[in-house]
């Protein structure tokens, strides 16, 4: 019986090591992808620089967790020198996990600041209960983290926002504020001080993700918003989640949009000078024969009813 239980497990090792292999295959993939397009999203918008200290804000969430790992990866192979410096906030949340932080970026071996600022008092002090905490808790975070900057001798805040949120920025302000505003990959801040950059903004949230198991990041949760089930950021989440599985393409093709833009054809009169416009008698390759191309024609067997948006 012995022996035959030792045949059993010989037997069965090769497979255990093909399926070893073929995950270890697969999590390197994901690095080297998420390295690929963290790098893209740099360079195509000159996020960091020789000389830059970059603060990389990190909540204890999935995302911000991945984007400190491959910065930290990206400053060993980059051509450039810039320092990174991990920030957290302690919002003083009731039951919030102190210790881990700390603990696990004095194991990574990077420079990190933690703040403590009670603004979870003040969120639940001036927002009624079941209402949404999300923007002023926002406010008062950013506000904060832009005084740290200062203090810490950053010139650079890099934020964990990835290319979900930022398509689902883009329809919350359209839905429900009638603009066509997303979220920059860069931009100054309000006071005209600080640069914000996204450095994840071409990486999907489902890579980021997976990304989380396979480092097996500490995730802490917030409890302030975590439990508001029916915001309108996780209706458009579901929406977009939905559109992925029945209508593969279209997300992309949203996201391409937002670095594609027309401004001719559209109708804000401070962006293109409509008022002003005249014939010239010059061939026009964006005039009306633009909407005689083909992604314009959609064949009868792919139809969409607007109940299926």
């Amino acid at each position: 019986m012995n022996s035959m239980t030792l045949e059993s497990v010989a037997d069965l090792a090769p497979a255990d090591d093909k399926k070893a292999d073929k995950a270890a295959y697969e999590n390197n993939k994901l690095h080297k992808r998420l390295c690929r397009l963290v790098g893209q999203a740099i360079g195509d918008f000159n996020m960091i620089e020789d000389g830059d200290k970059v603060m990389v804000c990190l909540s204890g969430g999935k995302d911000s967790y991945a984007l400190l790992d491959i910065l930290m990866t990206l400053r060993e192979r980059a051509p450039i020198h810039f320092d990174i410096v991990a920030v957290n906030l302690d919002q003083k949340q009731p039951n919030f996990p102190a210790d881990i932080l700390p603990a696990y970026l004095e194991k990574l071996g990077v420079a990190f600041h933690i703040e403590n600022q009670d603004t979870y008092s003040i969120v639940k002090r001036l927002i009624p209960e079941g209402k949404t905490t999300c923007s002023l808790c926002s406010r008062l975070r950013r506000g904060i983290l832009y005084r740290v900057a200062d203090e810490l001798g950053c010139n650079k805040i890099a934020l964990g926002h990835h290319r979900d949120d930022i398509l689902e920025t883009f329809f919350l302000n359209m839905f429900f504020g009638g603009k066509l505003k997303g979220m920059p990959a860069k931009l100054v801040s309000d006071d005209g001080k600080h640069m914000v950059i996204r450095p994840l903004a071409y990486v999907k949230e489902a890579d980021t993700e997976r990304y989380a198991e396979v480092k097996g990041f500490p995730i802490i949760p917030c409890d302030l918003c975590g439990s508001q089930e029916n915001l309108q950021r996780k209706q458009i989440k579901a929406m977009l989640r939905g559109w992925e599985k029945t209508h593969p393409g279209r997300v992309e093709n949203v996201f391409s949009s937002l670095s594609t833009v027309v401004p001719s054809h559209l109708q804000d009169r401070d962006l293109f000078g409509f008022v002003d416009l005249k014939t010239d008698g010059v061939a026009n390759p964006l005039g009306d024969i633009a909407f005689d191309e083909e992604p314009c024609s959609t064949p009868a067997s792919n139809t969409i009813s607007l109940t299926q948006l």
